[in-house]
């Protein structure tokens, strides 16, 4: 107890986004007793409560599986954040031009939904609605993390906040800032990436028909799209999230279009099941690439998030992957607590490595793999696709595999309680 006092904090969180801020919940709440600091580039928000939230057509939402579900169930969010989160109740995958199609549907595996949607403002708002009540939070914001200096038991943070420099010492430093990395550059840990060539253009759009929860997939010659339901709003029912993949050429011709032209282009490319695109709201883009970074874990030192990895978008999987790796580190975490050990200490950090890398690997290797077959071309393949689409609709066994990792349940699904105390949360 006298080394940690020695300790301006026991965990700082350099970031304080979705990936940051569950984090250090999720600490507070399953592995109490840990001081927490979160450093964080943005000031702290001053929207309302969650009860006085108003949904805005243009906010940008996140695809959440029914294994993350399980995760905020555990943290007790679940409650607030599903008053404004669409249920996927069906996935429909087809590729442009081809009769292979295959359906998913949440009755088939005894669930109400296979998934989730709900817009990052009101996920923020019901995370830091949570935070506000834990005493153990320390919130630096804003503020920057710029160098880490590694010490015996820990590490040394140099923070810029207001224009002035300092320093914290913490036990355990966590790199959550994102795929652009300051931090992790500043570390000198290297990234494999790999260009897709391609950008994501995001938007919410409004169709004539109703989406009745259906989550769609749509593969074109130019790259993949989808089209994920959204809730609240003067346009309920009819608004879903887009990600539309497209070409650098095909993305400047697109934004040269006004709205009518925007949703027209659409209408050619994702066709009629929808009936008329009616509306087409604000748009952001960016360049597509897997990257991975080269190490996770040093002494006092892991790396979350897109920070860790950072996925194609189509596939919903990145932050669905990231949940699963923040369980992972707070399981390490409690290791480290229930035996008296230091949370950065390398033997705690690597039991993190070890149980995150596998579910790493298959995740990235099963939306790197579809995005590959299915997103760039390849007239070749054009049989090959057919017959896997189709394929995968008729014969049990593959389907099931395919929906279990859509849910965010293969491989064991969320990383599991090590303690008896919790296991009731995952009966």
């Amino acid at each position: 107890m006298a080394d940690r006092q020695a300790w301006d904090t026991d965990i700082l969180i350099a970031g304080g986004g979705l990936a940051g801020a569950t984090l250090a919940l999720a600490i507070c709440r399953l592995v109490p007793g840990y001081r927490v600091t979160v450093v964080e580039a943005f000031p702290l928000s001053g929207d309302p409560a969650p009860g006085d939230y108003q949904p805005s057509y243009d906010a940008r939402s996140t695809a959440l599986s029914w294994g993350s579900r399980q995760i905020f169930e555990r943290l007790g969010l679940w409650p607030s954040i599903s008053a404004q989160a669409a249920a996927i109740r069906h996935i429909h995958v087809s590729e442009k031009g081809r009769f292979g199609v295959t359906r998913l549907d949440a009755s088939d595996h005894q669930q109400p939904a296979l998934g989730y949607v709900a817009d990052n403002r009101w996920l923020g708002l019901c995370l830091m609605e949570s935070l506000a009540q834990q005493p153990d939070i320390h919130w630096l914001a804003p503020a920057q993390a710029e160098g880490v200096t590694s010490l015996q038991g820990g590490v040394r943070v140099m923070i810029r906040q207001d224009g002035e420099a300092r320093s914290l010492t913490s036990r355990c430093l966590v790199v959550a800032d994102g795929g652009r990395s300051g931090l992790r550059e500043a570390l000198g840990i290297g990234i494999q990436k790999e260009d897709y060539g391609q950008y994501a253009l995001i938007a919410n759009v409004s169709t004539e028909q109703p989406h009745q929860g259906v989550a769609w997939e749509r593969f074109t010659e130019r790259g993949p799209m989808a089209l994920l339901p959204q809730v609240g709003g003067p346009e309920d029912g009819h608004r879903s999230a887009l990600v539309w993949t497209l070409s650098p050429a095909d993305l400047e011709e697109v934004l040269a279009l006004d709205e009518a032209g925007r949703c027209a282009r659409l209408q050619q490319v994702f066709g009629w099941r929808l009936g008329r695109f009616t509306r087409f709201g604000e748009s952001h883009h960016y360049p597509l690439a897997l990257t991975t970074a080269n190490e996770c874990v040093r002494p006092g030192v892991a790396l979350v998030g897109n920070a860790a990895h950072a996925l194609h978008p189509v596939a919903g999987q990145g932050f669905n992957l990231a949940l699963r790796g923040l369980m992972a580190l707070v399981e390490a975490f409690r290791f480290a607590r229930d035996n008296d050990m230091p949370p950065g200490d390398l033997r705690v950090l690597e039991r993190y490595r070890q149980q995150h890398a596998p579910d790493q690997q298959q995740t990235i290797g099963f939306s790197d793999s579809l995005i590959r077959l299915f997103g760039g071309g390849y007239p070749a393949l054009g049989p090959v696709r057919n017959a896997g689409l189709a394929g995968l609709d008729i014969v049990p066994g593959a389907k099931h595999w395919f929906a279990r990792r859509a849910m965010g349940v293969a491989a064991g699904g969320p990383s599991r309680p090590s303690s008896d105390r919790d296991r009731e949360h995952w009966q």
